[in-house]
């Protein structure tokens, strides 16, 4: 598979400044490969920095040392050490991520919440809203509601929304964080289909997942921390 994640003895050590300055190392030289329809499953015990390596292929937290390049508009991108603007424009194209926690601006509709990654890149609103809707529907989530902000939903609804959210556009490298945490099993087979379709269509995917027969199931091998 053609490499479009490589991670070179990636370290990260947080620092509490408030606590007497306390380090606590969380990853240090971690080294991986993902490629274009791959999708791997990132594993190891709490607290051992699972969701943190997402947040640093993000751009999310700033890594201690090593680097994370990312294929982005035919050039290699080091998230590491590239410049905000920078980092914001491989969001915007290039890395899509779904998050525990759906976090939107108050009263901004669910279907405008789905659509944003679309209207992003250019897509004209009919088309990212149609888009949008439908990817609602396939998740369970009423019609009635799709012009609510989903900051009246309950935690599963919202979680669908932030699902649907992740994968409105086609990024190359899709990072999913427990993405079937707050689901029924109905909703969580309808996430895993959509991870298959992805994958399918050369996304590569990095994910956490608690439950082993969903991680089996969604990913084509796994990275182990710690």
């Amino acid at each position: 598979m053609t490499p479009v994640v490589t991670i070179t003895d990636l370290a990260k050590t947080f620092h509490l400044h408030q606590q007497g300055s306390i380090r606590i190392p969380v990853l240090a030289g971690f080294s991986a490969e993902i490629g274009a329809g791959e999708a791997v499953a990132v594993t190891g015990p709490s607290g051992r920095g699972k969701s943190s390596l997402l947040k640093l292929i993000y751009g999310s937290y700033r890594a201690t040392g090593g680097a994370i390049r990312v294929w982005h508009d035919e050039d290699w991108v080091d998230v590491a050490t590239a410049a905000p603007r920078e980092v914001l424009a491989v969001r915007r194209r290039t890395i899509g991520y779904v998050t525990q926690f759906l976090r939107v601006i108050p009263r901004v509709p669910a279907e405008a919440v789905v659509a944003e990654p679309l209207l992003d890149r250019g897509i004209p609103q009919d088309t990212a809203l149609e888009r949008a809707r439908h990817l609602l529907a396939r998740l369970g989530i009423p019609q009635r509601l799709w012009h609510l902000s989903p900051m009246t939903f309950s935690g599963g609804e919202q979680q669908r929304v932030n699902i649907a959210r992740g994968f409105a556009a086609a990024f190359p490298v899709l990072l999913l964080d427990e993405p079937t945490a707050s689901l029924d099993s109905a909703n969580r087979s309808r996430v895993l289909d959509l991870i298959e379709e992805a994958r399918a269509a050369g996304s590569a995917i990095i994910a956490v997942f608690h439950d082993d027969t969903e991680r089996r199931r969604a990913c084509s091998r796994e990275i182990a921390l710690g």
